[in-house]
This record gives C-alpha cells, structure tokens and sequence, in this order.
C-alpha cells in the first residue's frame, strides 16, 4: 500500500538518495520515514529498513494536545465531520486554517477589537473564510490589497486598522501551523540520529502539499524552526512533483521486478530439479 506520502518519499528519493523521509501538508498532512528493522516489534528480522506510515494528523486524538488546544481548535473539531478524530491535522492542515482564521475574526469583531463590531452574513457563515484567503493576505507586495479586497468580498466594513490586524491574526495562525509542523518533523528527524547513533545526521525530506507550495512563508517559517529544533540534523527539504503518483509507479516498478525475478529463479531451480 503506497499512500500520497509514502509516494511523495520514494519520487523524491529518486532524485535524492539521501531522502528518507516525506511529508505532506495540504489539505490534510501526514509523514512517514525509514526505521531501522530492528526497531519494528511487529515484523521479525533486524537487517535493513521498513517504511513508517507515522499518520501524525491522528497525534493528539488521545487527548495529549489538551494543553494547546485553544477554543477555537475545539470548535473546528466539534463541527467537523470526524469530531475527536486527527486532532493535531485540525491544527495545522488547509481544510481547517481558513476556519480557525474565521472562528478568531468573529471573535475579535464581536468583543469590538474588529470591524466596529460589526460582522457580516459571510464572516458568520462556516467555510466563508478559505484557507487560500491566508495565502493572499501574506503576500507580501500584494498582501494589504489583497486583505481589503478579501473583506469587502465578505461584506465587511473595514478601515486600515482592521486590515494589518487581519494579517496578523493570518499570521499567527500560519505560523503556529508551521511550528507545529516543524516540531513533529524534527521529532523525527532526531529519532532517526539517535536510533542510528550519529553524531550528526544528513538527510533530505520530500515535500508535496498546496499549504507548503502555495503559502508565501510557510515552508522558510517551518525550516527555521526544524533547525532550531533538531540542531543536529542538517536537513534538506526537496518538493515533489506529482510526487504519489510517481513515488507509486516507482514502487510497483521494483515490485513486478523483484516478482518476475523470484518466478525466473523458480522457473531455474525446477529445470535443474528436472535434470
């Protein structure tokens, strides 16, 4: 079973050997890396590596986020379609930025910080508020108008005031996503140094994913904080292209591959029996 994340890895480690971990964040988010065999209790044998499906969007569904969820990331679980499920996705991931984004727009208008208290049929209305909006509102060159225009889409009345607020109210939220990101991506990354006992490990993590693609300053934000993190690892972040349909075709290549050798060599051994 190759998943999106999983083929996003093995595209990239076609280019890069040194790849050994992928990771998505788009719509949803996910990661996966190479574990040393020996450290895999389910499977016997303690040579070579397997490949971890980590499904990180689940961390946090045993309550262990309780400490940072706010009131907002309980209301974006409590109206989803999968509530107290991929509590940590719901954090993070573009389904939901837009949303929290919102739910914090509505707040602040209603405690008169926004608007002049007034909110709009939009800004009330779940899903208004897209996660592409945060992308245009951080541009940089463009960000302002782009904020304005944005607001008088959603049929509020905003002044200037309200419009550098409501860059940071969108940068706060990317950012804590691509923290939060970072801090499970170096969690990693420091597992495998310290499973393998390295003083210092190299290595590159193949990333597919609108939010990582597409956010002005997601992807600068989320290394800098993985340096911060995992000082020790020097990492390499390598954007996949297409990378599960590819990463997919790749692994089923060597799978018929692998198979037709192991047929040749049977084929062989019953020839030779024969004789």
């Amino acid at each position: 079973m190759v998943n999106d994340t999983v083929g996003t890895m093995m595209s990239c480690g076609y280019k890069d050997q040194s790849c050994e971990i992928g990771m998505i964040i788009g719509t949803g988010t996910n990661a996966c890396y190479m574990e040393e065999m020996k450290n895999i209790k389910r499977v016997e044998g303690e040579d070579g590596r397997m490949c971890i499906n980590t499904e990180w969007g689940g961390f946090g569904d045993d309550g262990s986020l309780e400490d940072i969820l706010t009131e907002f990331d309980v209301e974006v679980d409590k109206t989803s379609i999968n509530p107290g499920i991929h509590i940590f996705e719901k954090m993070i991931s573009g389904m939901y930025l837009g949303e929290i984004v919102r739910l914090l727009l509505v707040r602040m208008t209603e405690d008169n910080v926004l608007f002049e208290g007034q909110t709009s049929e939009a800004l009330l209305t779940p899903g208004k508020f897209e996660t592409k909006f945060i992308s245009e509102i951080e541009e940089l060159d463009n960000g302002l108008k782009n904020t304005q225009n944005i607001l008088t889409q959603l049929g509020l009345k905003w002044d200037l005031v309200d419009s550098h607020v409501v860059r940071l109210v969108c940068d706060a939220v990317s950012s804590r996503s691509a923290h939060l990101c970072a801090a499970a991506l170096a969690t990693i990354a420091n597992r495998i140094r310290c499973n393998r006992r390295l003083d210092r490990l190299k290595t590159t993590v193949g990333v597919d994913g609108t939010v990582y693609r597409k956010h002005p300053n997601f992807s600068m934000k989320l290394q800098a904080m993985v340096r911060l993190l995992a000082p020790e690892c020097d990492i390499t972040f390598l954007v996949s292209e297409d990378g599960s349909g590819k990463g997919a075709a790749m692994v089923t290549a060597v799978a018929q591959r692998l198979a037709l050798r192991l047929l040749e060599d049977s084929d062989s051994e019953d020839d030779e029996e024969e004789k």
